[in-house]
């Protein structure tokens, strides 16, 4: 067998990964959708109690992220992404099952998700479980002002015991 694997290391993010995390932003999120946010948002977020941030990376390169909360006994992920060039090596789904598993040791008994209609994504949000719940109507914006449906998504979260 040729080839060099590499493996994808996943750590706790915080404000001083922002930097690395609106590139990965930038390259993953197509602007047309209007879905990516801004450093200050994402800064403001992370200021906020029961916030997170996952960093996913290979051979020492930030290539994707996840941002969460909690409220109560409910999660959400707010951002997931993978560097384009990163893609199809199980990134995003490690990010995805990092965050449960961070929501179910914080008492988290259901995680929702939104994600625009038509996204890739969808298939791998319902093969780690989730189910669609609800639909905004022409949520997001993109640049040329077209509207796009967000769609979302829901699992409840059991204990393993």
């Amino acid at each position: 067998m040729s080839g060099t694997v590499n493996l994808v290391e996943l750590r706790e993010g915080g404000t001083q990964d922002l930097y690395n995390v609106n590139i990965v932003m930038q390259e993953a999120f197509d602007p047309r959708f209007g879905e990516a946010w801004t450093s200050a948002q994402c800064l403001g977020m992370l200021s906020l109690p029961g916030v997170w941030l996952v960093i996913a990376s290979i051979d020492g390169r930030d290539m994707g992220f996840a941002l969460a909360r909690v409220i109560a006994d409910e999660a959400e992920l707010l951002l997931l992404a993978t560097h384009p060039a990163a893609r199809r090596r199980g990134i995003a789904g490690a990010l995805l099952r990092a965050v449960i598993e961070e929501a179910r040791g914080r008492g988290v008994v259901r995680i929702h998700l939104e994600v625009r209609s038509g996204n890739d994504a969808v298939w791998l949000y319902r093969r780690e479980g989730f189910e669609k719940v609800g639909e905004r109507r022409d949520y997001y914006r993109g640049r040329s002002g077209q509207l796009f449906d967000a769609h979302t998504y829901a699992r409840d979260i059991k204990d393993l015991d």
